[in-house]
C-alpha cells in the first residue's frame, strides 16, 4: 500500500513540484489549500491532466481545530499520515518600524503555528507505527535574517527550533524530523519581483549566479522521505545556491 505524503500549500510553485515528484515516486499524495482558494478545483483538474490524482482538503493551517479537522477527513479517507512536509507560508513584509501587530501575527500563525497545529495530529500514529517523516520547509532567510523580514525571518527560524526538539523525542521511534531551507527559487512569487531586482541585487548574491529551481528542492524533499534517508534527523539542509553557509 502506497505511503500517504501531506503537502500543506501543495498548490503553490513550491508545493506543486513536491507533489509531483512524491506521486511519481508512488507516494499517494494530498494536499491542503486555503478555504479562500477558489482555484483549487481548476488545480487539481490540470494536474489529473496531467496523470496526477492528488486529492486536496481545505485547511486554515494557522487554526488549530481546522488542521485537527482536516487530518481526520484525510485519515479517515485515505489513511494515516507518513510524511508531512510543513510547506505552507506567507510573506508580509515591512520594516520594523512600519511592522504593526496584524501583520505580524499572521505570519507567525501562517508560517510558525501551522508547524504545531498540523504536526500534532499526525506524530503520535507515525511513532506508533514506527516510522514516519516530517519535513519542515524553512527559508534562508531565517538562517541569515533579511531587511524588512523580522516577522518571516523569525518564524522560519522558528520552525528549526521545532525540528531540533522534536527529533530528540521521536528518534527511537523510527520518525525523523528535518528542515529545509532553500534560497531564492524561480517560483511565480520570486519571478513575480522587478526583473531589476533579480538581476542587480538577488542574483548577484548567488554563487552559482542562478535562481534554484523547484524541482530540486522537491529531490531533497524525496530523499528526506525516503528510506534511505533514515539516519538523518534534526537537520538543517541549506539549499540556496551558496547565497549563505554555515
Amino acid at each position: 500500500m502506497a505511503r500517504v505524503a501531506l503537502v500543506t500549500g501543495g498548490m503553490g510553485g513550491l508545493g506543486e513540484a513536491v507533489c509531483i515528484k512524491l506521486a511519481a515516486l508512488g507516494y499517494q499524495v494530498v494536499t491542503t489549500y486555503s478555504p479562500g482558494n477558489t482555484k483549487a478545483k481548476d488545480w487539481l483538474a490540470t494536474m489529473k491532466e496531467q496523470g496526477f490524482n492528488f486529492k486536496a482538503y481545505p485547511c486554515d493551517v494557522a487554526d488549530f481545530d481546522s488542521a485537527q479537522a482536516c487530518i481526520a477527513a484525510i485519515q479517515h479517507d485515505i489513511g494515516p499520515v507518513d510524511v508531512l512536509i510543513n510547506n505552507a507560508g506567507i510573506t508580509r513584509d515591512t520594516t520594523f518600524k512600519k511592522m504593526d501587530k496584524t501583520n505580524w501575527d499572521l505570519v507567525m500563525k501562517t508560517n510558525l503555528d501551522s508547524v504545531f497545529n498540523m504536526t500534532k495530529p499526525v506524530c503520535d500514529g507515525m511513532t506508533d507505527r514506527g516510522w514516519g517523516r516530517i519535513i519542515n520547509i524553512s527559508s534562508v532567510n531565517g538562517q541569515k535574517g533579511a531587511f524588512g523580514q523580522t516577522n518571516y525571518a523569525a518564524a522560519k527560524a522558528g520552525m528549526h527550533g521545532f525540528t531540533k526538539s522534536l527529533a530528540l523525542e521521536v528518534a527511537r521511534k523510527g520518525v525523523t524530523v528535518n528542515t529545509i531551507s532553500p534560497g531564492y527559487i524561480g517560483t511565480k512569487m520570486v519571478m513575480a519581483i522587478a526583473p531589476e531586482v533579480l538581476e542587480t541585487k538577488i542574483i548577484p548574491q548567488i554563487p552559482m549566479a542562478r535562481l534554484g529551481k523547484p524541482e530540486e528542492v522537491a529531490g531533497l524533499v524525496a530523499y528526506l522521505a525516503s528510506d534511505e534517508a533514515a539516519f538523518l534527523t534534526g537537520a538543517n539542509i541549506a539549499i540556496n545556491g551558496g547565497q549563505h553557509m554555515s
